[in-house]
């Protein structure tokens, strides 16, 4: 078996985790988890999709470290719960990721030429694919440069935000929002709030090429995690010490409307060209850990096994990234942002749900301050919570998919 070459680090996995979190969140998510939760649920709502995220990257760093190769809970589920659990988390990544990226790319044509925007955006998945083919090396020099200037434009908004004039500290404990708060729409805001934060994972389906898995995975993933939860309860409470709640929840691009209200419409250029910048690194990296998962099921023939090829030179897995990206351009071609996000938030729960349960089969860890058991069964229960508790279209879309693929599995064997 074709094996990846190790060259990442700790500091280029935090920062491929980084790209892959950074821009669904505060670019995407923040107006419509406000319609559901209203304003202090907003805030309720992203402790808790963070505590279930970091209960979920406790679990996934542990199993990483035990099977440091490409596949993420789809290797791991396999090797602790058995070859059907694998399957189901492998299938649940795939096809909700696959969601993820087409709603990437339709952002990023959203932002750049709306008039043309599934043009642009089955573009930016071709670019984005021939990068990613020339190596995880390649793909983690140009995150790096995405990941600097995102930051440099989520600061000038923070500030802006701060500074400008129109920040209101009383704006920010109002109930606001069509959905109140309440309990209900504290869950289904965290439910969509945690596909700003799935983007750890891709640090732990690219176990197979960095160094030292034991050591830098469990470091990387909750660091990673830290810096992205903190900019987001700082972006969040501008937003709303900003816009308030209603605004908040009604409009289209809140960062870029923090800046307009701050009395400096002159920087939403920036700010939009940002959150261009911000969604390709996700794409990026998302595609990429896409592809490794595809590749780690096609080595055990779950999906064709011609999938499983490395490039001789690159060493990716060339056709499985290939694939990844035909697939994305055919949805991107008839899909929306808000369906494929409610869709990928309710598959990549039940993926997490899979890691948790495979980490608690691992027993007690003596060798860590954390209550990683603990924190296991946490965050299994929440996973399958937050799963439930989003939008019937995308609790339907999402379970029938996975039953769809379950069923093949069965039928096959």
């Amino acid at each position: 078996m074709e094996r990846l070459t190790r060259r990442l680090g700790v500091r280029d996995a935090v920062v491929i985790g980084l790209g892959s979190m950074l821009g669904a969140g505060v670019f995407v998510v923040f107006a419509p988890a406000t319609a559901t939760a209203g304003g202090a649920g907003l805030l309720v709502a992203l402790a808790i999709a963070g505590f279930v995220a970091f209960c979920n990257a406790t679990s996934s760093a542990r199993l990483a470290a035990r099977y440091p190769e490409s596949g993420g809970t789809y290797v791991y589920g396999r090797e602790r719960l058995g070859p059907f659990a694998g399957f189901l988390a492998g299938w649940g990544f795939v096809v909700g990721k696959t969601a993820s990226c087409a709603a990437m790319a339709l952002t990023i044509g959203a932002y750049l030429w709306p008039g043309q925007a599934r043009l642009v955006a089955a573009a930016a998945v071709v670019a984005v694919t021939a990068v990613n083919l020339r190596g995880i090396g390649k793909t983690a020099t140009a995150t790096k440069i995405l990941v600097g200037v995102v930051l440099a434009v989520l600061t000038l908004v923070a500030a802006a935000g701060l500074l400008g004039g129109g920040f209101a500290p009383d704006r920010i404990g109002g109930p606001g929002g069509p959905g109140g708060f309440g309990v209900h729409g504290v869950l289904a805001a965290a439910g969509l709030l945690f596909f700003a934060f799935a983007g750890y994972a891709r640090i732990a389906t690219l176990g197979e090429e960095v160094r030292d898995p034991g050591l830098t995975i469990p470091r990387a993933v909750p660091l990673a995690l830290g810096v992205v939860l903190a900019i987001y309860l700082v972006l969040a409470v501008v937003a709303l010490g900003v816009l308030g709640p209603d605004r908040l929840a009604a409009s289209a691009a809140p960062l870029v409307d923090v800046v307009t209200a701050a009395g400096l419409p002159g920087l939403a250029w920036v700010v939009r060209a940002g959150a261009t910048v911000a969604v390709t690194g996700v794409l990026l990296s998302l595609l990429a850990g896409v592809g490794r998962t595809l590749l780690a099921m096609a080595r055990r023939r779950d999906v064709p096994p011609g999938l499983a090829a490395v490039h001789p030179a690159h060493r990716v897995p060339h056709r499985a990234e290939l694939a990844v990206a035909a697939v994305v351009i055919l949805v991107v071609s008839v899909g929306d942002v808000r369906g494929a996000i409610g869709f990928s938030s309710a598959t990549v729960l039940v993926y997490y749900a899979i890691a948790n349960a495979s980490a608690l089969t691992l027993g007690r860890d003596r060798a860590r301050r954390l209550p990683v058991q603990l924190l296991a069964a946490l965050g299994l229960v929440g996973c399958v919570v937050l799963a439930v508790s989003l939008p019937l279209t995308s609790v339907l879309a999402g379970f029938g998919v996975l039953a769809l693929g379950g069923a093949w599995y069965v039928l096959r064997h």
